[in-house]
């Protein structure tokens, strides 16, 4: 007997615009989203609020993409870069995503670079802004 893992609820009606009844009912579609529950969501987000290094986040961008299809880019924006909100976090559209967790994974990621700058600035180094001249 094999079990299925459990799904992500449904959002309230009109409260999002993630498409998950839509994808669910296309055929050969990449549903792996729907496997981040709002319980896994929460241990995703407390995850990236702990960030021990860049390598680290790296690490965690890359198994967010392996495991349910999400594409995180980090970069620093285009002006100057004087607080965290400088850092530009974007998430690839993909249906299924909900709209609040859209929202979670980039304040989580800022929070974790907050709490460590040493990774910001690993970050803002490896981008080039910090090189030495």
């Amino acid at each position: 007997m094999t079990t299925t893992p459990p799904i992500r609820q449904p959002c309230p009606p009109g409260a999002c615009d993630c498409g998950r009844d839509p994808l669910l009912d296309t055929p050969g579609a990449d549903v792996r989203i729907l496997f981040l529950t709002r319980a896994e969501e929460k241990r995703l987000v407390e995850r990236l609020e702990n960030l021990q290094s860049l390598s680290d986040l790296e690490r965690l961008q890359q198994r967010m993409y392996e495991q349910l299809g999400i594409r995180v880019a980090i970069a620093p924006g285009f002006n100057e870069v004087r607080t965290m909100r400088g850092i530009a976090i974007s998430i690839g559209e993909l249906p299924g995503l909900c709209r609040k967790t859209r929202q979670s994974i980039p304040a989580a990621i800022r929070r974790g670079l907050e709490k460590r700058p040493e990774v910001a600035y690993e970050l803002l180094n490896a981008n080039d802004l910090l090189r030495d001249a």
